[in-house]
């Protein structure tokens, strides 16, 4: 992501389905899917427009909620909270929201 652009849920929209790695520590990573990025409720006082990220990770490890760092080909590095929120077929997933 070029620097100073904007976290925005139409940045991240395009990339629904698409891989991201999610680093657990220096060394140990793990393949997470965006399966959903939506948009929130309400809006900020400087006009932007909340919205949340799901991704779909492996069962295990099981992640607790944590600042964690996920990369993408498209994307600069960032650093995010996520938080489990569900299990399914597909393992658990993981939000983040952006308000």
């Amino acid at each position: 992501m070029p620097e100073g652009e904007a976290l925005t849920l139409a940045r991240f929209e395009p990339l629904v389905g698409s891989r991201f790695i999610l680093w657990l520590d220096d060394s140990a990573r793990l393949q997470a899917e965006l399966i959903e990025a939506r948009a929130g409720r309400g809006g900020a006082p400087d006009g932007r427009q909340p919205f949340s990220l799901t991704f779909a990770a492996p069962p295990e490890p099981a992640l607790p909620q944590s600042i964690y760092r996920l990369e993408h080909p498209q994307l600069e590095a960032m650093d995010i909270f996520l938080v489990p929120v569900a299990k399914s077929a597909k393992g658990l997933h993981y939000e983040a929201v952006f308000g």
